[in-house]
């Protein structure tokens, strides 16, 4: 649930500012050990709770789980050394390497994974996304139900194998497991609210050093970790401490994400910042969502109409300068299933006001007030939103009204608090067209913020994603998609790219297509 794009959740976090550890400002190593990075306070610490990049980005440092993906987006062991699947694809082994440690020292066996499942799926840890990621676990929906506290697809063979049964065959499970809601966690140390603010005890390359809320936060290397041992001494996050751009000149940080507003500047061959812009795609969606529980979006005519009042191709020209592509459908380059072929609805303004005049509403004048839910702070919205905002008063004489949560609070409370209207970005956390499609528009899904529910999209993906051959399996996710599109169920704005900074003497900062980094494959060498 890697929610982001454009208001991005790699910017959103809670401010609990609650007892928070202290970190030490003192610089204890030499510079080449130490890596800069701009930052914001996560929202959690807690695997089980985590559902944006902000937190992913710290977690996945911290803790680990039983598989993850390479630098190619191929699942391969973490702490599993290996698995077996049975031959009908829904029993699962897996097999732990026996030099796993917790950060205290520890080991880590199967019976830690069961228990921070179990705990995952407990309605009493809060998790919006452990339905999600472990709801095809036979028995998972028992104790997100409140049942049982027990999984029943989760079995215990012996100290270094977990056996996994699942309710049918799903051909994406595996990538699920490389989601943080999978990570293993040392149960005895998540007792009381916001555990993660005192003790964190994890099994990653790094360990939490030092947290000062709004300031700084530190990772330090741990020595006995069982894979690559960190180069890095140390990675400090310098959180809100201005602009990243800024701070990057001014060698106060080793690594920047920056947006369309530099880009001129940055891709400048005349410019030296030119030689360190790394510019990659990032699987991942923006759109305008319709809340399909209300009016005036329940009718399909309001839908089409106000998606052919904006010419995307021209918001993308001039807010993105043609970095980012448009959209036009759901699936995005990347990921299996992508198809440049899907069409959406053409721009056309005169059609979109016969759709409204033909519909049941009659005119524009009669249409309920209509307000966007996003997220933001003092009435600033994206470049694109306000574009797209702009273009249905002009074009169809609708007045949209914004209303806006804090970013901090955005996408863990949208569902409960959007409008008509509402404006999100996705990534993918897995390369797998199920995390669109049926992750966003299925009727059981959580992350459904619109609640669109149609019973033959629903059937059509829970078919894909059993069936076996990969190929039918992508034919039936694009008819999904098709369906979709055919039933104007979003406003696709577009697929984003990443545009980072990087200074020469760093090396080895390598995102993954997902945006993740592995610091610990990280060093600084010529600074």
């Amino acid at each position: 649930m890697k929610r982001l794009v454009s208001i991005i959740l790699s910017i959103i976090i809670l401010p609990f500012g609650l007892g928070l550890s202290s970190c030490s400002c003192e610089i204890d190593f030499f510079e080449e050990e130490v890596l800069n990075l701009y930052g914001i306070d996560p929202y959690t610490l807690d695997p089980a709770l985590s559902g944006d990049f902000t937190s992913h980005q710290y977690i996945m440092q911290i803790f680990s789980g039983l598989v993850k993906f390479d630098i190619n987006l191929q699942i391969t062991g973490d702490i599993a050394s290996n698995w077996d699947v049975s031959d009908e694809g829904f029993v699962y082994t897996f097999y732990l390497r026996q030099d796993v440690l917790f950060h205290d020292g520890k080991q880590v066996t199967a019976e830690d994974f069961k228990k921070s499942w179990e705990r995952a799926c407990n309605p009493a840890t809060g998790s919006q996304t452990a339905l999600l990621y472990l709801g095809d676990i036979l028995g998972a929906r028992d104790v997100i139900d409140g049942n049982t506290t027990e999984i029943a697809g989760v079995k215990i063979v012996d100290t270094y194998t977990l056996e996994v049964t699942l309710e049918e065959s799903r051909n994406y499970f595996l990538y699920k497991l490389a989601y943080p809601t999978a990570f293993v966690v040392d149960v005895k140390t998540t007792l009381g609210e916001n555990w993660w603010l005192q003790t964190v005890n994890g099994t990653g390359p790094f360990m939490l050093r030092g947290w000062d809320y709004g300031s700084r936060l530190e990772l330090e290397k741990f020595d006995r970790y069982y894979g690559k041992i960190a180069e890095l001494e140390r990675v400090v996050y310098h959180l809100w401490v201005g602009d990243p751009m800024d701070l990057y000149e001014t060698g106060q940080i080793d690594v920047a994400d920056i947006g369309e507003t530099y880009f001129d500047k940055v891709s400048d061959e005349k410019n030296t910042l030119s030689s360190e812009l790394v510019i990659s795609g990032v699987p991942s969606l923006t759109f305008i969502g319709f809340n399909f529980s209300s009016a005036p979006f329940d009718n399909p005519d309001i839908r089409k109409a106000f998606l052919m009042a904006i010419n995307m191709d021209r918001v993308i020209e001039l807010v993105y300068r043609d970095i980012a592509i448009v959209a036009s459908g759901v699936i995005p380059p990347g990921i299996p299933g992508y198809d440049e072929t899907v069409e959406g609805l053409d721009f056309d303004p005169d059609v979109a006001k016969k759709l409204i005049a033909s519909s049941s509403y009659g005119s524009v004048d009669n249409l309920p007030p209509i307000t966007l839910t996003t997220g933001g702070y003092g009435g600033l919205i994206s470049n694109d939103l306000q574009a797209i905002v702009y273009q249905w008063q002009e074009n169809l004489g609708v007045n949209v009204i914004i209303r806006q949560i804090e970013p901090n609070e955005y996408y863990y409370n949208l569902a409960d608090e959007k409008d008509e209207l509402f404006y999100f970005g996705w990534v993918a956390d897995y390369p797998h067209p199920q995390n669109f499609l049926e992750v966003l528009f299925s009727s059981g899904s959580p992350t459904n913020i619109g609640q669109y529910s149609n019973n033959e999209f629903d059937d059509l993906v829970t078919e894909a994603g059993r069936e076996s051959d990969r190929v039918a399996s992508i034919q039936l996710y694009q008819q999904a998609e098709k369906m979709l599109m055919d039933d104007s169920v979003l406003i696709p704005v577009c697929f984003s790219v990443d545009m980072t900074l990087v200074k020469p003497y760093v090396h080895g900062y390598i995102p993954n297509p997902l945006g993740a980094v592995a610091l610990n494959e990280v060093w600084i060498e010529g600074k």
